[in-house]
């Protein structure tokens, strides 16, 4: 049978380990402050992420069977967040390119050589419908689309084989801007097309 001494040696050894665990707890969370207070963290961190395009537009204009369009001359405001080229699929040959404008809105360019465009138009502008309304860019008119969700702009090609379509939260102003940037270029091999000289997207037919 153990005495009383031992008993009590074993209180004093338990005692101890929870002291030992309950200080040591306490250096890892005043160590994992101090991190946190000296690690550098921006809270008004722009969230945006960026992305770079080069490398797809150029492959889209070498594989599209159309000039595809994008802005030149644009300020580094307008901040590119996604791009995309689909070849033969469901909507057709499709190019998109999206932005955030400089005040956090959002525009895209959409293009497609899908036979029927207004099925692309309705997707691309999430309902948007089509107005009588017109708007002059660039010495070129774009039919405007108006929507709960996005407007848009939108151009028939001269040959009638794809649409382009300027969409989204950004205000018509803002919309017409990203198309006036627009510059459509074809590098497939033996298309003899050239860049449009007005610097506007070459339209697609409805």
């Amino acid at each position: 049978m153990r005495d009383d001494g031992g008993v009590a040696a074993d209180k004093k050894r338990g005692a101890q380990a929870v002291r030992d665990m309950v200080i040591s707890l306490a250096v890892i969370i005043l160590a994992a402050w101090v991190i946190y207070l000296f690690i550098p963290h921006d809270e008004n961190k722009d969230p945006v992420k960026t992305v770079s395009y080069r490398v797809e537009l150029a492959s889209a204009r070498r594989a599209a069977p159309y000039p595809v369009a994008a802005p030149q001359g644009l300020s580094k405001e307008w901040r590119a967040t996604s791009v995309r080229y689909t070849a033969d699929g469901p909507k057709g040959t499709v190019w998109h390119l999206g932005f955030v404008t400089p005040d956090n809105e959002y525009a895209a360019v959409e293009q497609s050589d899908q036979e029927r465009p207004v099925r692309f138009i309705d997707d691309v502008t999430q309902g948007a419908q089509k107005t009588s309304k017109k708007q002059r860019v660039a010495g070129e008119e774009w039919t405007r689309y108006q929507g709960q969700k996005y407007d848009a702009l939108v151009r028939p090609a001269a040959d009638g084989k794809s649409v382009t379509v300027v969409t989204g939260t950004a205000s018509f102003r803002q919309l017409g801007e990203l198309a006036e940037a627009l510059e459509a270029k074809s590098l497939k091999p033996g298309n003899s097309q050239k860049p449009d000289g007005s610097g506007s997207a070459q339209p697609a037919a409805e």
